[in-house]
Order: C-alpha cells, then sequence, then structure tokens
C-alpha cells in the first residue's frame, strides 16, 4: 500500500497542506489504495530517506517521491492502467500555466488571509520553526503581514476572474471531468477552508459551486474534513 507523509494540525484529522491535498486527490483518482501518515515541520528525520523535508512524500515499495507535481508524473508512468489524470500530453502541458498561476497568484493571497489562524491549529513544536520561516520569508512579523487582510480581500477575488472565466463555460478545468489541474487549485482553497473561519470568497461567487462539486468526490473526500468556524 503507498504511504503518504501528509502534514497535520496539532489535530490528527485536520489536513491542510494544498500539496498534500492534490496528492491525495490524485491518489483517488487512480482508484490506488494508500494510508496516509500524519507528518509535522518537526518530524524531519521521519521523511530523511526522501533527501529533503517537505511534504507531500510518498513511498510506494520500496520508491519513494517528494513534490506532488513528481508524485503526479510517478503515479501516471508507474500505474498506466489506472484512470489518467490528464486525458492528453496538452491537458498536462495545459496544467503547468495553471499550476504557476495557482502557486503565484493564488496562494500568495490566501496565504495573508489564513496565515494568522494556521499558526494557532499547529502543533505546539511547529510553532517556533513556522514562525522563524515565515517571517524570514515576509521580511516582517506574521501579525504585521497579515494586518491589511480584510483590505486585501477584494484584490485576492479580483485575482480569481480567470478561474471563474473558465468555469462560466465548463463545470471543470479538465472540461467534462476532473483532472489534476482542479486537484491543483482546489488544494489552495482546501488549505483556506481548513485554516480559517473567513470564506475567501462571496456567497454567490460561481467558484464556490465548483468548491462544492471539488467537496463531494470520492465520497466526499474533501468534505469530510471540517470547514474552520469562529470561535
Amino acid at each position: 500500500m503507498i504511504e503518504l507523509y501528509d502534514l497535520a494540525a496539532a489535530d490528527d484529522t485536520v489536513r491542510m497542506s494544498p500539496y498534500c491535498w492534490r496528492t491525495r486527490l490524485a491518489l483517488e483518482h487512480k482508484q490506488l489504495p494508500y494510508r496516509t501518515v500524519p507528518w509535522r515541520f518537526v518530524d524531519k528525520d521521519v521523511i530523511a530517506f526522501s533527501g529533503q523535508g517537505a511534504c507531500p512524500v510518498i513511498t510506494d515499495g520500496d520508491k519513494h517521491v517528494h513534490d506532488s507535481w513528481a508524485i503526479m508524473e510517478y503515479l501516471e508512468a508507474a500505474y498506466p492502467e489506472r484512470p489518467k489524470l490528464f486525458d492528453s500530453p496538452q491537458a498536462k502541458a495545459e496544467a503547468l500555466f495553471i499550476k504557476a498561476w495557482t502557486e503565484q497568484v493564488l496562494h500568495p493571497g490566501l496565504t495573508k488571509q489564513v496565515i494568522l489562524e494556521l499558526y494557532a491549529m499547529l502543533d505546539e513544536r511547529d510553532k517556533p520553526h513556522f514562525r522563524t520561516t515565515r517571517e524570514a520569508r515576509f521580511g516582517m512579523t506574521l501579525e504585521a503581514f497579515a494586518q491589511d487582510a480584510d483590505e486585501a480581500l477584494p484584490g485576492l477575488r479580483k485575482s480569481m476572474t480567470p478561474l471563474r472565466a473558465a468555469l462560466a463555460q465548463q463545470k471543470w478545468l479538465g472540461g467534462a471531468s476532473p483532472n489534476y489541474a482542479d486537484y491543483i487549485v482546489f488544494g489552495g482553497f482546501q488549505w483556506a477552508r481548513t485554516s480559517s473561519a473567513k470564506d475567501v470568497l462571496e456567497a454567490d461567487d460561481l467558484i464556490g459551486e465548483w468548491r462544492g462539486r471539488m467537496l463531494g468526490l470520492f465520497n466526499g473526500l474533501g468534505a469530510g474534513v471540517p470547514a474552520r468556524r469562529a470561535s
């Protein structure tokens, strides 16, 4: 059985990494048996065999693969008889644009919205590492980085216009059915949903309809992790 090392909050049942969610959905799509192993930032030694210190990491027999895109490529090559994550090489090539947009536009915008609530839900052992590395990246404290989150939210919603335009024409980013491009984008929304009580979408946003369909895939896998609620 494939093992997926999956970033967990203090509560083992809460899995919020957008990259790990891509991999979980890819495994479900391929109809491969797997189990998740809760992992935290301080557990570098647990995945030392992979030669680096971040998740997702999968082990499949004597093979291990890290990085969500590399894992996707491994699964496609190792299990060609299983349902394909892309129906053509062109679809895979086009997903590279979606990947770049997600990681360079969507994720940074979401980070500002969720960072403080995300920090609060981490295992206490993870908090020093998370604060130190993120504050070094931002060049300021977490609190300073997040202080204009409300003012930045309209800009984040506007940045989703290309996604909204695509979903106005088709039910899934993959076209008639979801593919790995959908899983890439959904990972970010699931990260926000499980990390913050704030909904980054307005109530009538058609992206919300797509998100709801994504939550229902694979017997409600995404919906099975509760959304964070305001206390």
